[in-house]
């Protein structure tokens, strides 16, 4: 992954806390390397953590890591269009439960945003299934704080 792909991480990482921070929502950086848990939310005494994905590029997310199906768990997906160093230009954000990763949507021809390659040693969520399902995950940020509370 080199020093690249973990600066796109970290990038990633402090944007969503920077919106959640901006929201008023207390959240809390994860440390270590290779984490499935890479934000902790306090949502009213509520625990929710979410796992970030940042991408540079249009293609694919790896989730090989992913292991936490819970319904108070998140997975945050952003990606910067190939334009990581254009400070005006916003990220796309898809924010799915854990719970709904492998469910099959219409939109996707009954498929799961999930998709596992033939050999099945590798593990993604593809840009373009997200964003066949926009309307459900795009910038779904109110997961994470009470609408009335906005």
């Amino acid at each position: 992954m080199g020093d690249t792909g973990q600066n796109t991480n970290l990038a990633s990482e402090y944007y969503v806390l920077s919106i959640l921070y901006r929201m008023n929502v207390n959240a809390y950086l994860t440390l270590g390397n290779k984490k499935s848990i890479d934000i902790v939310i306090d949502k009213n005494g509520e625990t929710l953590t979410a796992d970030v994905k940042g991408l540079r590029g249009t293609s694919n997310f790896p989730i090989d890591n992913w292991n936490r199906k819970h319904k108070n768990h998140f997975l945050i997906f952003i990606s910067f269009l190939n334009k990581i160093n254009d400070l005006k230009c916003l990220p796309e954000v898809y924010i799915v439960p854990s719970t709904e990763l492998e469910n099959e949507h219409k939109e996707l021809g009954e498929k799961s945003i999930i998709y596992r390659n033939p050999k099945g040693n590798r593990t993604v969520v593809e840009l373009s299934r997200l964003r066949k399902l926009k309307n459900k995950y795009r910038d779904k940020w109110d997961y994470f704080f009470d609408k009335k509370e906005s």
